[in-house]
Parts: structure tokens; C-alpha cells; sequence
């Protein structure tokens, strides 16, 4: 299959990756997104962030395409992204929503259950004021008010020991959540991911195109991340300033950047799609 054949996608964490860890800036990459969107790349932010979250980002960033929320608990697919109705799609809002997972009153109602034996140990997002997201995220404000707004799953912030957050973790599981351990929180959701969102994607723009040649990859720094990492045609582990790269069980089509951020955003898609871009692996 020849390069201008392929249609690339390319899946980015938000947080700690297109966006810096501590400024949530993304001026280092708008360069290299701006070049990516005139090639007919298509970018897909895929995040632990909210749809309302996304939508204002996406507006700053100058994307407006499909995007993955909350940890892969739903995909959010704006009306002529595609051809055609997604598979399982909901009208809503403005636009095709694909849930895969539970409403956020089933996590907090779990949450309650935990509360039980880790009483004072971590706090839920639920239970915050606006003032006190600002203090644990960093966040504006008015960014804060759409961070609130979640709709598939529950982030916790844990004050804890890492023991007790693993025996956390696995009393959640008996519940059948399936928490994802972020940048910032221990994320309360279901059995979904941003792999299989991504997987699910990738499967339905083949399938409503033909099955087009699809080359895919992904870019994240966070354990969360680890999914969709493992399942893209190329792996790319952004650098941190305050953890070390996710650990993956892939060997091959593996990156790993120097920068930070947005710094290592563009250093890695400057690598891998050059403004006259070599073969990059297939889904």
C-alpha cells in the first residue's frame, strides 16, 4: 500500500501530552498540527477529560473531528465526520454519541460502598467545589466547571498509601469497576479503555470507508494510556516531568520521546510523519 494511500489517525492523550503537565499549553505543537491537518491527517484527541472538556479544547486546538472521553467510555463523532450513522450511535448535543460504559451514578454509588473501609482516604470528584477542582487540577475556573461535567465514570483523588490504594483497587473490582490509575486520579469506570475506543474507531472509518488502508498511532504518558498504546500501529510514550513512561509488553514500533509534553508531541510526529511521510504500520 502506497503512503498516499493510507489515511493516518492519529490518537493523542490531552494531559501531560499534547497538552504540558503544569501550563496545559499546546503551543509548542500547533505547528506541527496545523502542517498534520493540511496533510489530511486526521487527529482524535483520546482522554480521561469530559466531552464538554473537549469540545472547548477542540475549539482552541482547531480540531473538529470524532474524539474518545473518560478513559475510553465513550466516543463522541460530530454529524459528517463519517458517511454515515455510527453502529450503536446516540444523537446528542450536536452529535453522535457511541457509549460503552455504565453513567457516572453507578460509580458514585460504588464509591459510597468503598467509603466504608476507606473512609477519609480518597476524595471523589463528585464531592468537590469548583474551587477545590482549581486547586487539585490547576485548572481555570470556567475550565474546571467543564471538567465537573462527567458523564460515564468518577475520578478520585487518593490520599493514601500506594498499598492502600492497590487494596483500593481491588475491592473496586469486586464492585465491577475497572479503575485506570491517571496523572492526577484514579479513575472509577467500567470495563472499557482508550484501546478499545480507539480499536472500535479505527474498525468503523474502515468500514464505512471501504475498508480504507488505516495507519494509526498513538501518543500518551500516563498508565491509562497503556492500552491504547499497545493495541496502535505505532506506540508513542511521551516524557514527564514528574513519572516515568507507561511500561508496555510491545517491543516493536515503540517511541519513546525526550521532551515533555508538547515538546515531545511534535518531536515524535515530526519523526514519524515527515511533510513527505514513509509507510507507517496498518491496523
Amino acid at each position: 500500500m502506497k503512503p498516499e494511500q493510507q489515511k493516518v489517525i492519529i490518537f493523542t492523550d490531552l494531559d501531560g501530552t499534547l497538552l504540558d503537565h503544569y501550563t496545559y499549553s499546546f503551543d509548542a505543537a500547533s505547528p506541527t498540527i496545523d502542517r498534520l491537518k493540511k496533510m489530511g491527517a486526521i487527529i482524535v484527541p483520546n482522554t480521561s477529560k469530559t466531552m464538554a472538556e473537549v469540545i472547548e479544547l477542540n475549539k482552541k486546538i482547531g480540531l473538529n473531528g470524532a474524539f474518545i472521553i473518560e478513559n475510553g467510555a465513550a466516543i463522541v463523532i460530530p454529524k459528517n465526520f463519517l458517511p454515515e450513522k455510527p453502529r450503536g450511535a446516540q444523537w446528542s448535543s450536536g452529535y453522535w454519541i457511541v457509549p460503552f460504559a455504565p453513567k457516572r451514578s453507578h460509580w458514585t454509588g460504588v464509591l459510597s460502598k468503598l467509603a466504608a473501609d476507606f473512609n477519609n482516604e480518597f476524595e471523589a470528584f463528585s464531592e468537590m467545589n469548583n474551587e477545590r477542582i482549581c486547586e487539585v487540577t490547576g485548572l481555570e475556573p470556567s475550565d474546571a466547571e467543564l471538567a465537573a461535567q462527567r458523564q460515564f465514570g468518577e475520578p478520585v483523588l487518593w490520599k493514601s498509601s500506594a498499598d492502600r490504594q492497590e487494596q483500593f483497587i481491588q475491592q473496586a473490582k469486586k464492585y465491577g469497576a475497572s479503575p485506570l490509575i491517571g496523572g492526577r486520579f484514579v479513575h472509577m469506570c467500567g470495563d472499557t479503555n482508550k484501546g478499545k475506543a480507539l480499536l472500535w474507531l479505527i474498525n468503523e472509518y474502515k468500514r464505512q470507508h471501504h475498508q480504507a488502508a488505516v495507519a494509526s498511532i498513538a501518543l500518551g504518558d500516563g498508565k491509562n494510556d497503556i492500552a491504547m498504546l499497545e493495541v496502535a500501529g505505532t506506540a508513542v510514550r511521551i516524557a514527564s516531568p514528574v513519572h516515568e513512561p507507561p511500561l508496555l509488553t510491545r517491543e516493536t514500533r515503540v517511541i519513546t520521546t525526550k521532551g515533555y509534553g508538547p515538546v515531545g508531541w511534535t518531536e515524535a510526529l515530526n519523526q514519524l510523519v515527515p511533510p513527505t511521510h514513509s509507510n507507517i504500520k496498518e491496523n
